[in-house]
Parts: structure tokens; C-alpha cells; sequence
């Protein structure tokens, strides 16, 4: 592919600097990412999923999910009622806005509301003038991000839309996920350094710079780790959790309530997840980090042994990505291949990219092991990526209990099969010792 040369100049910069882009660069940089997405991707898309002509109907503060995914960067919501419609030709998507401004630069507007006062009528127009087979609306009952038609906005659009057409307007839902979930050359070029600067402030909030044995809390990190990202210019698509395990009766998981103000000490195995917002990407990870008693150098045998442990689940899983099979098969295969390996299995792999929880193959939920209906029936597909999520439940008998290693990690598939975006965690991090733990 060729980039234009305004995106190379940024590449480069991410490449040998971890500094942030300004805001002004960002928004030139997803303008060019935008402009590719619809470019290159969408009539293929649209191709594949036999849709002529793609109705985007949304209101200001109430924005369709893929008309978020669309939104100039100088435009932080959309304008009263922003209509945009794009239409399958030959070779290419004519891509236009039934508003009465330019929705940014890559979709012009084609209302002129002084000869066509009725924005729905205008809309009706277009449509007609184009005479799809197919007209595409964002309805879904499996995927909420699909599912961003109201009523209303469906009501003005049929009322106007004469009835010989009625019969035409189909759910978009395939399309809109192929849309989400779909990651082009460009962007996995950035997703790289995202995957980079997540794994980077997970290695510093595990480290003796943020925690002090014996005084430090889990919350306290928590609130680290958002404050390191406001400081960066970045976001966090959700508030972080770390928790820990350690020998003895006590349980400390985040998301058990227990250990908000768990105090850190030497001989805890610490986990966190976390993810950040950065050029229209999102990231999710879960990493564990051993504190170092005064004696020691590095962390246990038993607790090494079980990290091993969760990296053959995630072998398991990614074994099993095959295109075209759906969720629910990869859960299956990967579940059944794991105990038979001996191991403990939990799987909840989701699609990661536009959105955190993502549209695309969903791999089992933590409370729906036996498969999930509905986006769990959606075939794996090329050019995705995944939060490889899931935990391995080991046996320690030094500690006399189980402990639950819990991973996540973002992973590429694509032509040539699965990688892991930035590598992924095979060696627990240790508070007090700088290491390299990602291969």
C-alpha cells in the first residue's frame, strides 16, 4: 500500500519517539486515517456484504457507534441531525452528507436546505437517484455497536422514502461489524506503539518508583495509572483494576471488591487491566508483577510455573484460529485441547480496535464458557484484532490454594495467521528488578 506523505512523517515520529502527538497532529493524522478506512476498505466491505447504498442516521449526543467511528477530529460530536450515506459504485464509495455542513474533510455535503428545505425528503432524493437494490440500516439485535438506527430517525427515513423502496432497506449489521472490526495496514502500523506505550506504563506502576512495599495500595496504583494517562494527553476506555494474590486464606481479586485498599507487601503476585484510547485505537491488557522479598532476586519457581501454565492456555486459543470459524467453535476446541493438556481453563477473548469491547468473533464470556449466542456464531475473519483474554487456574501447594493467572493481551490475525501485536507477557515482572518480560 502507498501512504500518503503526511502519514509517513507521523509513523516515523511514533517510530523512534514514544513522545505523544499534539492534538492538532492527531487530528491530521485520523484524518488520513479516516480517508483510508473509506478509501480502500469500505467498497470492499460493502462488495462483500452486497449492500449498494449505507444509510447513517444520528443525532448530536446521541451518535450512532459507527457514525463515532467516522467523526472528524475537529468535530467532538455530531451536528443536530447528521445524516451520511455512502454508495457503492464501480470502484468505489461515493461517500456524502445529507447535512448542511461538510462532515469534515473525506464526506462532502450534498444538501442545498435552501432549495430543499425537508432534510428527509433530501435524503429520499438521493436514495432514489441512485436506485440501490440493497439499502443498508444500522439494526442488530446480536451487536449493540449495529444497532445505532432510533426509531425516530428509522421512522422519518421510511416515511419519506417512497414505498416501492420499503422492501430494499435491510440490516447493515454484517457490514457494520466487517467495519469495526476490520484493521487496515495503516492502523496496525499505529496499534503497535499503542500496544508499546501500554506495556510501558504497566512496567512503571509495577515498579519501585510508584509502590513501596508495606504502604502502598492497590487503589493507590489504580489511581496512578489514570492519572499517568490524563498527564500523557491520553484516555483510559475504563478504570483500571489491580489486585493481588498472595499465600494464606485471603482472596484480593479487583473485581471481588475486596482489595480496594489492599496494602502491596513483598511475596504478592500483583495483576492489573488496563487499556488507553490513542488515534482512534484502544488497548487491553493484563499483566502480573511479583514483589521481591529483601532475599530474593527473583520470583518463585511455583509462580513461574503457573504463568507457563497461562501461556499454553493462550497457545490453546490461538492454535484454534482458524478463518471462517466462528467463536464458538475456537471456544470449544481451545477449552477441550487445554484440559486435555491438564490445565484450567477460562476463556473470554473479545474483538479490541475501534472500541474496546469490540464488534467481531466473541471467544466465550467469564460467565459463558459454553459459547455465546449470537456474536459467538460470527466467523472469525482476517485483518482483526483481539484482546486474548483468559486466566488458567493453578494449584500452588506452597501457598496451599489456587492462584488464577490472568492474561490479556492484544493479537493480530491475519493472511499469514496469528501474532501477538507487541509481543506478550512470559515473565512475571519483578518490583525491584528491571527485566524484559515480553517475548
Amino acid at each position: 500500500m502507498k501512504y500518503h506523505i503526511l502519514f509517513l512523517v507521523f509513523i516515523t515520529q511514533l517510530l523512534f519517539s514514544q513522545d505523544i502527538l499534539s492534538l492538532r497532529d492527531r487530528a491530521s493524522l485520523i484524518d488520513e486515517i479516516q480517508k483510508d478506512r473509506i478509501e480502500n476498505l469500505l467498497p470492499k466491505l460493502m462488495e462483500e456484504q452486497n449492500i449498494d447504498l449505507w444509510v447513517l442516521i444520528t443525532r448530536e449526543y446521541n451518535e450512532d457507534p459507527v457514525v463515532k467511528t467516522l467523526l472528524p477530529p475537529t468535530w467532538l460530536n455530531a451536528r443536530r441531525r447528521t445524516i451520511i450515506v455512502f454508495s457503492k459504485t464501480k470502484k468505489a464509495v461515493d461517500a456524502v452528507a445529507i447535512t448542511r455542513y461538510n462532515f469534515g474533510n473525506n464526506i462532502r455535503s450534498i444538501w442545498d436546505k435552501e432549495k430543499q428545505p425537508d432534510q428527509w425528503e433530501a435524503l429520499s432524493d438521493y436514495i432514489t437517484s441512485k436506485n440501490p437494490k440493497r439499502i443498508g440500516i444500522n439494526t442488530s439485535e446480536a451487536y449493540g455497536l449495529a444497532d445505532g438506527l432510533v426509531k425516530t430517525d428509522y421512522d422519518g427515513m421510511m416515511k419519506a422514502l417512497p414505498k416501492a423502496y420499503h422492501n430494499r432497506v435491510v440490516s447493515a449489521e454484517k457490514l457494520a461489524v466487517r467495519w469495526i472490526e476490520t484493521r487496515t495496514d495503516m492502523e496496525m502500523i499505529l496499534f503497535s506503539q499503542l500496544v508499546e506505550i501500554t506495556h510501558n506504563i504497566i512496567a512503571e506502576a509495577f515498579s519501585l518508583t510508584v509502590i513501596t512495599p508495606g504502604t502502598t495500595t492497590t487503589e493507590e496504583v489504580v489511581w496512578w495509572l489514570r492519572e499517568k494517562v490524563q498527564k500523557l494527553g491520553l484516555k483510559t476506555w475504563f478504570h483500571p483494576t489491580v489486585d493481588v494474590q498472595r499465600s494464606g486464606k485471603s482472596d484480593l481479586y479487583a473485581f471481588d471488591g475486596k482489595s480496594k485498599y489492599d496494602v502491596i507487601y513483598p511475596g504478592d503476585l500483583l495483576h492489573c487491566d488496563f487499556g488507553i484510547s490513542y488515534l482512534t485505537l484502544n488497548t487491553d491488557c493484563q499483566e502480573l508483577a511479583y514483589v521481591l522479598k529483601p532475599e530474593e532476586t527473583k520470583a518463585p519457581l511455583f509462580l513461574e510455573n503457573a504463568l507457563a501454565e497461562g501461556n499454553a492456555v493462550q497457545d490453546h486459543l490461538t492454535q484454534n484460529y482458524v478463518a471462517g470459524k466462528t467463536g464458538n467453535e475456537i471456544l470449544k476446541n481451545a477449552l477441550s485441547d487445554s484440559k486435555a493438556a491438564g490445565l484450567i481453563p477460562q476463556i473470554y477473548t473479545h474483538p479490541l480496535g475501534l472500541f474496546g469491547h469490540s464488534a467481531g468473533t466473541t471467544i466465550g464470556m467469564w460467565d459463558a464458557q459454553e459459547g455465546v449466542p449470537g456474536s459467538g456464531d460470527h466467523p472469525l475473519q482476517v485483518d482483526t484484532v483481539y484482546a486474548i483474554e483468559l486466566n488458567a487456574k493453578v494449584y500452588v501447594p506452597d501457598w496451599e490454594k489456587e492462584v488464577r493467572i490472568m492474561l490479556e493481551e492484544a493479537g493480530y490475525f491475519g493472511k499469514k495467521g496469528f501474532r501477538y501485536v507487541n509481543g506478550r507477557q512470559k515473565k512475571l515482572l519483578l518490583l525491584g528488578k528491571k527485566q524484559s518480560h515480553l517475548e
